[in-house]
């Protein structure tokens, strides 16, 4: 079943949307919130709750890309209960230190996630296409860097160093956009 068909099923509120969207999406989804919170039941749950937003948020929201909406949902789920059984660091999970690399970054000095969003999004169209994969494997699925080294055949220095070197030249754009 197509992401448009789905769409239209939750929007009719047809429980045969659930259904669909679980099979379409469900391994996906449950990747993401495992690569997050490391724990098969908590992503379960984060996968369920997934769903019942979906279909809360569907109608008034009418998805163009159905897995980009669901991958943002399960995502910002995953972190929250990360957080909250976090809240304390206890240690150095893939989590805490993808998200410590991140601080690197100051702040934007803006609440227009839009403007965020296009200044990132425009920098990793301007890498090349394993760069950008590599930082949103890193950043977005929260591998670890051994993984991700694994997956490329690369070493886990390599990975670090180009993480390192991206984080720096987001910054600078980040800057120039006067956003920092």
């Amino acid at each position: 079943m197509d992401d448009n068909t789905i769409v239209d099923l939750l929007w009719q509120r047809s429980e045969d949307a659930l259904t669909a969207v679980a099979k379409q999406y469900g391994a996906y989804c449950r990747k993401i919130a495992d690569n997050i919170l490391r724990s098969g039941g908590d992503a379960e749950e984060c996968v369920n709750e997934t769903w019942l937003r979906a279909w809360n948020a569907i109608p008034p929201a009418r998805p163009t890309r159905l897995k980009a909406f669901l991958s943002k949902i399960t995502r910002n789920i995953a972190l929250d209960r990360y957080e909250a059984a976090h809240s304390q660091k206890r240690g150095g999970g893939v989590t805490e230190v993808a998200l410590d690399e991140l601080a690197e970054i100051p702040a934007p000095q803006t609440e227009d996630e839009g403007e965020i969003t296009k200044v990132i999004n425009d920098f990793l169209r301007g890498e090349p296409s394993e760069n950008a994969d590599v930082f949103i494997k890193r950043y977005w699925y929260l591998l670890s860097v051994k993984e991700i080294a694994a997956e490329y055949g690369y070493s886990a220095n390599k990975i670090t160093s180009l993480l390192f070197r991206m984080r720096g030249r987001l910054k600078q754009n980040l800057e120039s956009e006067g956003l920092l």
